[in-house]
């Protein structure tokens, strides 16, 4: 009973109006187009067309709402078209058969029946509706209905909301949906189309139809008109030709498990997780070089890490050889990390030069320092090839003996034996620790010290300058005996080689000799002029760089070659000391001091004759005005240096420094 031709019924259905008839019944000479409707009595039944069933491009007469009448064809059909009307007639094609339509409204269906003379009985010929959403509008605007199992199913369009919750989620659907997001109309590529298949076309009463023009020229059309709310093909037959169009909501759509028909339903772009063509090609463009330029970058940070580990694996190389050709231990990582109870904070005993420090304890119970160095950095690998360098098989008691070392992953540690009364600066620079020092240990700690230059200068293999001497550098055993420490920053001299010269001044500013700040010289006297200021501070008890209330502008040697040109030498002993200290010694410690910082480096003595002026009573020659002084600082003239408020500036370890 179906029309075939929906291009057909759009083309002319656009010129007919929709209207009811008054009478629930029609005669011979009646004609019903579609948009007309029968009213039964009580105005509980409506017959029309529809589109029913699992067709979405043919139209079916049905009553109720219940499209899809499956008659048998029995029936002879007459199809009248014009501008005006589409109309359908039939007949029965024999005059012998006997057709009748019962309208049941306790069933709300419509069922009919055909006369058979053999059973004398009447057999059901047809019956609608075929299921449940064959109900017309079943699920209001911008929503369709789906069959599954037996139960029907009313469901939003993507980017549509039921616009009653509360009755949606009662089963009643009959309000449909609405927009999430308004449309933009007037902006051509803010909206787009989402394709959907599988569907019974929305009502076509509001529908505009062109016949021939193309699919993409009826999105553009569609597109242009702010009330265009879908489109597709009038004509599905052979890959689908002509344009039907949707204005205002689309109303009364069903999903086929099969079939079916395309339907493009327009949308916010944002909404609809689609954009414009143009914008396609823009994403897509960005997409691709974004791809690009990330493969580009893995493959150069891959490229960097691999040269990053070949050089790391020969610097390992490298360092591994010098620790076998030191014939030094290498201890395992996860022995260290065990013994330093993962590098905590609370084990954090200094700082050595650069990198931090760790007390540690083995299994066997020896107590250990563990120097953790950076591997990524240049000083981090050239204070560990120097340490091992230079004092792996260095023996002598005034040195802090290194027991091996660690290279494994990232980590790069030595390992010393653990010195505990730790550096020299927590005693002779506080106020409460200092009194547990005498004169006696004092000069010991003084004479120990020159014992270890001495072997460093002279009586070791190779000649080694220390160039980072300071109090902070120096440990105290169990007994008070020092041991320097902190290698890092020393250079060998080798053959008949007395000094050298760098463009990367390291050290610290209170300690330096001054040709090595201003030029870069070092040499054994270098180390001679450190040596001075620091057993200046022994004896004082307060910092080269301390700083004090007065209206004078000297650091403590200046102070001290000041008071010394005015016999008053005897101010500058610490009162923790004084009571017990010999005046001759600690007088002939303070002249020694200042000829070890004198202005230029021949005037200084070696360590040599500094040991033999100190443990004599041999004639000194005159000290000169000592020199450089890296920042004068204001100290009173008739204060004692131990009174004054000590600064940690003469701490400060540089690593570069432009000449004056």
């Amino acid at each position: 009973m179906g029309i075939p031709s929906f291009t057909v019924m759009l083309a002319y259905m656009l010129y007919s109006s929709s209207l009811a008839i008054e009478l629930d019944s029609i005669h011979v000479s009646q004609s019903l187009s579609d948009g007309m409707t029968l009213v039964s009595q009580g105005a509980k039944f409506e017959l029309g067309f529809f589109s029913p069933g699992n067709s979405s491009h043919e139209r079916y007469l049905g009553i109720c709402g219940f499209p899809d009448l499956s008659f048998t064809y029995v029936f002879e059909d007459s199809f009248v078209t014009n501008k005006d009307e589409i109309s359908y007639s039939y007949n029965t094609k024999l005059d012998s058969i006997i057709a009748r339509a019962l309208i049941s409204q306790t069933s709300q269906s419509l069922t009919s029946y055909l006369w058979d003379d053999n059973l004398q009985n009447w057999k059901v010929s047809a019956s609608t509706p075929g299921d449940v959403c064959d109900k017309y509008d079943l699920c209001g605007a911008y929503a369709y209905c789906s069959v599954a199992e037996s139960q029907h199913v009313c469901q939003c369009f993507k980017g549509f909301s039921p616009k009653s919750p509360e009755e949606w989620n009662s089963n009643n659907s009959s309000q449909g949906c609405i927009r999430d997001d308004p449309l933009s109309c007037n902006v051509t590529t803010s909206d787009v189309f989402v394709k959907y298949t599988g569907l019974k076309v929305p009502d076509t009463q509001h529908t505009k139809l062109h016949e021939n023009i193309t699919l993409d020229e009826c999105r553009n059309l569609c597109l242009k008109n702010c009330s265009c709310m879908a489109y597709t093909n009038s004509d599905i037959r052979g890959g689908g030709s002509g344009c039907a169009m949707w204005f205002g909501d689309l109303i009364d759509m069903k999903l086929f498990q099969n079939g079916g028909q395309d339907l493009y339903i327009r949308m916010p772009a944002f909404e609809s997780g689609l954009q414009h063509p143009h914008k396609q090609k823009v994403i897509i463009a960005s997409t691709i070089a974004a791809s690009c330029a990330t493969l580009l970058l893995c493959v150069y940070v891959i490229y960097r890490l691999r040269r990053n580990n070949i050089e790391k694996s020969k610097i390992e190389g490298y360092m591994e050889a010098y620790v076998n050709d030191a014939d030094l231990p290498l201890f395992d990582l996860l022995t260290i990390t065990t013994a330093t109870q993962k590098f905590s904070l609370n084990n954090k005993i200094g700082q050595g030069g650069f990198e931090p420090v760790y007390k540690g304890r083995l299994t066997d119970g020896l107590e250990i320092a563990v120097k953790r160095l950076s591997n990524s950095s240049r000083q981090g690998m050239t204070e560990f090839i120097t340490e091992v360098k230079l004092i792996a098989k260095l023996q002598h008691r005034n040195l802090v003996k290194l027991l091996g070392c660690c290279i494994q992953g990232e980590e790069i540690l030595l390992v010393y034996e653990y010195v505990v009364n730790g550096s020299l600066d927590t005693f002779i620079f506080d106020q409460t620790k200092s009194k547990l020092l005498d004169w006696p240990q004092c000069l010991g700690i003084i004479f120990g010290l020159t014992r270890g230059l001495l072997y460093l200068h002279q009586d070791s293999r190779l000649r080694i300058i220390h160039r980072d001497l300071k109090a902070s550098n120096v440990l105290l055993d169990d007994k008070l005996n020092p041991k320097i420490s902190d290698f890092g920053m020393a250079r060998t001299f080798g053959g008949d080689q007395t000094e050298g010269n760098t463009n990367r001044v390291v050290g610290t500013y209170g300690y330096m000799a001054p040709e090595y700040a201003i030029d870069g010289l070092y040499s054994i006297k270098s180390d001679v002029f450190s040596f001075g200021i620091l057993m200046m501070e022994i004896i004082c008890g307060t910092k080269n760089r301390a700083l004090c209330h007065a209206n004078q502008t000297l650091n403590l040697i200046g102070y001290a070659w000041r008071v010394w040109k005015e016999e008053k030498a005897l101010e500058l002993i610490d009162s923790s000391i004084k009571e017990s200290c010999v005046i001759s010694e600690a007088l002939r410690c303070i002249h020694v001091s200042l000829l070890c910082v004198q202005q230029y480096p021949e005037d200084r003595p070696t360590m040599a004759s500094v040991i033999l002026m100190l443990a004599s009573e041999m004639d000194l020659v005159e000290p000169k005005e000592p020199g450089f002084f890296p920042k004068r600082v204001s100290i009173e003239a008739n204060s004692q240096p131990h009174q004054c408020e000590v600064s940690t500036n003469d701490e400060l370890t540089v690593t570069s420094l432009d000449g004056r």
